[in-house]
């Protein structure tokens, strides 16, 4: 009989490389006695991911899930383990230091066992940290390997990076293989040459099933001496998602490998648990697409965690294309041409921007430049005439060092502009702030929460934590669920029974606009909202991570245009005046120069800035922080 292989369920994760969102914490502890009832399982995953992924978007508060939901597991005797993305923490946008301590220190005193740690570049200088920080905390640091497949990406190189997260004091080892485009026989040879030099040292594999490889990586590496496999299960294994428990079960068996048994009746639990959860608005997010297996991935290589989002997502930039091509009498594209187009894109981008593993964040950057230019080259534009701050910061060394060299047309646009190139370690671009937000929470009377809980959520998410706070941010998700149902309820009747006199859904909410509070009934429950947002007369909306960071209220009017040249949203997205609380917003009345930074539209997880393309004076900003915008809307006025 071989070894034993224990299995860990990425229960969090299934979730979110299906669609967008996890379930609520009510659904959560629903299914947490099953999954251990099911009695196969040596660990969970708990938490990880964007701010929506951690339940804030419902307006539940993601310190008090991830306590409900890790309690039933350590009662169990099953360890928890989180994802934690380095540099940039629990986001898409590095942390400063002192919150990456706190992140370890909140999540230990949370419940969970385990640091899943990856960079997105591989830079060890970015992991070492991270190390040193769950060990302060009392956590097992498990690092990553974020595997790929490029001529920079070999075994040598993952190797090597291996040895030094061991010699830095890592206790495990994590084979990611995000996108599940790792070949089976490499993956083997990393495996075996850990275990030759470090036995001891326990090795997981992850992997996602989209190209078709993954089961038969995991006999590879279980072959070569891999401990852990992270599974998922049906009605989310497979597509996107990742090898299922049952298949990964009877083939380690069939291969003499000891792996425990599933009690069956709790597996039929937590299956119908989750169509469930799907049945009750999970299911709005994912595309149907995200089940199938496409070797089409083999190419781009894009992480099945993106493409849940990704394809749920891209209907938008389709509509926003669309617009251009009927505006300039050009047949429609389809959602199939434009993935096509988009997939050869990243093709095109990945290497002239040094091979970044594609993982998060830079999968995102990746996609999200390759996008842009798909979008932009549609509308007659020029190649990479428009790339996100954080993009530029990985291009010039701020987020870590490149595995691969630049290409010289991007080396030569960054000189154009008079972008600097950064050489240093990346953590210094970030210094310390929780002090700054200490301030800020103790002049809004918000508590810092349990173990300082409450302060790390906000220095971790400043913008989406004010939404959360305000109750904006359940308002519009609430508001956005009743529109998908109703259009969901709408598909194959007759045109006529979808007027235009009858909107899908209840998309705008009639609420009070009073300055002071109000209070908002969501299905029966009652919050309270505030509403004083800095002067609604038309001055600018106050920062995202202030006092002011919301607009007045989601129904309400946003200011009128004023006179002078109009400044555009250049695609549809989130408006925000400032993306960290330390920056001034611009106000009417401001005098601005040719390229000063205005504002942002976020989009696809990333910021995107928008810069004067004349001087003046702000003579109206049209749009409160958070407000959705479209491509083309008018964000402010210059005279």
């Amino acid at each position: 009989m071989k070894k034993a292989i224990k299995f860990s369920l990425v229960f969090r994760d299934m979730w979110q490389s299906a669609g967008k969102y996890v379930p609520t914490v009510d659904q959560l502890t629903r299914v947490a006695p099953a999954i251990i009832e099911m009695g196969c399982f040596a660990r969970v995953e708990t938490n990880g991911g964007g701010f929506e992924q951690v339940n804030l978007l419902f307006g539940e508060n993601p310190n008090k899930a991830v306590r409900e939901w890790t309690k039933p597991f350590h009662e169990a005797g099953i360890q928890t383990h989180m994802l934690d993305r380095a540099l940039n923490g629990l986001r898409m946008s590095p942390v400063p230091d002192d919150v990456r301590r706190l992140f370890y220190k909140v999540k230990k005193a949370q419940g969970t066992d385990i640091a899943r740690t990856f960079c997105g570049l591989n830079d060890v200088r970015n992991i070492a940290p991270s190390i040193r920080y769950a060990k302060e905390a009392g956590m097992i640091s498990q690092c990553s390997l974020c595997i790929t497949h490029s001529p920079v990406h070999t075994v040598e190189y993952y190797t090597k990076m291996a040895y030094e997260l061991i010699e830095l004091g890592a206790d495990e080892i994590c084979i990611k293989d995000m996108a599940g485009i790792g070949r089976p026989h490499t993956l083997g040879r990393i495996v075996a040459n850990i275990k030759e030099k470090y036995p001891e040292i326990p090795v997981q594999y992850h992997s996602h099933a989209g190209p078709g490889f993954n089961v038969a990586s995991i006999l590879e590496v279980c072959e070569a001496g891999c401990d852990y496999v992270d599974v998922g299960m049906e009605p989310l294994s497979w597509g996107t998602g990742h090898a299922d428990l049952l298949t990964v079960q009877a083939m380690l068996k069939d291969a003499g490998f000891q792996v425990p048994e599933i009690n069956m009746e709790a597996y039929m639990k937590v299956r119908a648990l989750i169509q469930e959860f799907m049945d009750d608005f999970l299911g709005l997010y994912i595309s149907p697409k995200n089940r199938l297996m496409n070797s089409l991935l083999i190419g781009p290589g894009l992480p099945g965690g993106m493409m849940g989002s990704l394809m749920a997502d891209l209907e938008k930039n389709l509509e926003t294309i669309n617009k251009n091509n009927i505006k300039n009498n050009r047949p429609l594209m389809s959602q199939d041409q434009l993935l096509i187009k988009l997939f050869n894109e990243v093709a095109y981008v990945w290497p002239r921007v040094g091979y970044p593993p594609l993982v998060t964040p830079f999968s995102q950057y990746v996609k999200n430049l390759a996008l842009m230019n798909v979008m932009q080259m549609e509308k007659g534009k020029a190649r990479w005439s428009m790339i996100a701050d954080d993009i530029w910061d990985m291009i010039l060394g701020k987020a870590g060092r490149l595995p691969g060299p630049l290409a010289p047309e991007i080396v030569e646009k960054a000189k154009a502009e008079g972008r600097k190139f950064f050489e240093g370690n990346p953590q210094d671009n970030y210094p310390d702030a929780l002090d700054k937000y200490r301030k800020l929470m103790n002049e809004k009377q918000w508590e810092v929460g349990e173990d300082e809980e409450e302060l790390f959520e906000y220095a971790m998410h400043p913008a989406q934590y004010e939404a959360y706070r305000s109750g904006k941010a359940k308002v519009e998700f609430k508001a956005d669920v009743a529109k998908r149902k109703a259009e969901q309820a709408n598909v194959g009747k007759p045109q006529v029974a979808a007027a235009p006199a009858a909107p899908a859904g209840p998309v705008t909410l009639a609420m009070p606009t009073t300055p002071q509070v109000m209070t908002v009934d969501v299905n029966g429950q009652a919050y309270r909202v505030t509403v004083a947002f800095g002067d609604t007369a038309g001055a600018a909306p106050a920062a995202p991570a202030a006092p002011a960071a919301a607009p007045s209220a989601p129904a309400a009017p946003a200011p009128a245009a004023g006179e002078g040249k109009e400044v555009l949203s250049p695609l549809e997205g989130k408006f925000y005046m400032i993306k960290n609380a330390s920056d001034t917003p611009v106000k009417v009345g401001d005098e601005v120069k040719e390229g000063d930074v205005l504002c942002y539209v976020e989009a696809m997880k990333t910021y995107n800035a928008v810069r004067a393309e004349f001087a003046g004076k702000i003579t109206s900003i049209c749009f409160h922080s958070g407000d959705a915008v479209s491509e083309d809307d008018v964000l402010m006025t210059i005279q």
